[in-house]
């Protein structure tokens, strides 16, 4: 009987003659594996991503709007209103905090800075809503809406723009004309969904913006109402609770449309990281397909290979090799093309991975099990499409292998 090791031997032998013919065998293996590999490591880092915006924003609360589409009366408005937002906090028992919303996009100007911003007219709960920290001084107080104090709070970038390492604290700023203290600054957040700033805002008590920045008549109107709901369970229930007091207030009929909108941030993130899935399945699915496919080529090119060293097998038989040992000889040669293919696939994947996740703009988290479970799947496909071509050979016989031409 021939030892193990002669018949590694002579199966690397076989392989190293033919090095083009083996490259291009295990190219779909490669592929194969390199597409596994990048399509996961791609898909968690979005995910990460998404996580990350929701944390940052507050994953669980929702913005009411008006619905400019709808028809409006006098007995039917389509605007919300401060009282809007006091019956919300007020009637719909799963609130945490409701926040009305007045913006003015306005030129800040501190000495001889200025930025255009966007200020965000609002009471205490703004920051609860958005989980907004503060980092140097104070946060509005109920005592600065019901006075409407020319205070302000600061993002991050409109700090930086402004005042540029300076401590601004207790600095006077114009808004327009008139001149607002800078009691606070929030803890920078980044970046949000599609690139946006959520550093770059004036936080400043909602009934100053009305009477100052945005100079409404009616004061009582707000642009939205932000609501945190008292936890995920607690948003489809509260945003039921939110449309039927709503259309109670605004008097909506049954079979009219709502002259708002209620829009869970929740639901939004959910559907963009459920398509991000469903893209990394599609990906990884591709990629399981050119595993197949890549394992289907091994088969052909070991069939061709049989056919093309049947009097090497026919030798090989006649001085004493058994079926067993032609059978375990392909095997090798099949499996070892699978695992140079996933050794290769596993590298080009690390790379391509790092490519992918530049044009996505998220970091790629690579998992252990992935990468192992595609490198073992790559063996696998070897031993399963490398067989057939195995125990064909095995079963040649000895005289007519050595008949032929």
């Amino acid at each position: 009987m021939i030892s193990f090791g002669e018949i590694l031997k002579v199966a690397f032998k076989s392989l190293m003659v033919n090095k083009t013919r083996s490259f291009l065998t295990t190219l779909g293996i490669i592929i194969g594996v390199a597409a596994v590999i990048a399509a996961f490591a791609v898909g968690r880092g979005a995910n990460k991503v998404i996580d990350d915006q929701i944390s940052t924003l507050g994953s669980n609360f929702m913005f009411v709007h008006p619905e400019r589409g709808s028809v409006g009366s006098y007995m039917n408005p389509r605007y919300l209103t401060i009282s809007d937002a006091e019956a919300i906090e007020r009637e719909c028992s799963g609130a945490e905090a409701v926040a009305p919303v007045t913006d003015a996009s306005v030129q800040a100007i501190y000495g001889n800075s200025n930025w255009t911003a966007t200020v965000n007219g609002s009471t205490p709960a703004f920051s609860v809503v958005r989980s907004n920290k503060i980092r140097l001084g104070r946060d509005l107080l109920q005592s600065d809406v019901r006075a409407g104090s020319k205070v302000c709070v600061l993002g991050q970038t409109v700090a930086d723009k402004l005042f540029d390492g300076e401590d601004p604290i207790g600095k006077i700023i114009r808004l327009r004309t008139a001149p607002f203290t800078v009691v606070g600054v929030f803890e920078s957040k980044g970046q949000a969904m599609g690139g946006m700033d959520q550093d770059d805002f004036i936080l400043a008590p909602i009934t100053t913006t009305q009477r100052r920045l945005t100079r409404n008549a009616n004061t009582g109107r707000v642009n939205s109402i932000m609501v945190k709901g008292v936890s995920m369970k607690a948003l489809d229930y509260l945003e039921l609770q939110i449309t039927e007091l709503l259309r109670e207030r605004h008097r909506i009929r049954a079979g009219q449309q709502d002259d708002f909108n209620v829009r869970n941030i929740s639901q939004i993130l959910d559907a963009r990281r459920n398509a991000t899935q469903t893209m990394s399945f599609l990906l990884g699915s591709i990629a399981v397909i050119s595993l197949v496919v890549g394992g289907i080529g091994i088969m052909n090119i070991m069939l061709v290979s049989v056919t093309e060293r049947t009097r090497e097998i026919g030798i090989r038989m006649a001085i004493g090799a058994k079926s067993s040992d032609i059978r375990l000889q392909f095997l090798i040669e099949a499996v070892t093309l699978s695992l140079l293919g996933g050794a290769i696939g596993v590298a080009l994947g690390l790379v391509s991975a790092h490519g992918l996740a530049k044009v996505m703009q998220s970091p790629p988290i690579f998992g252990v099990g992935v990468i192992v479970l595609a490198f073992l799947f790559s063996a696998f496909v070897g031993v399963g499409f490398g067989f057939y071509p195995a125990w064909r050979a095995s079963l040649l016989n000895p005289i007519d292998a050595l008949k032929y031409e």
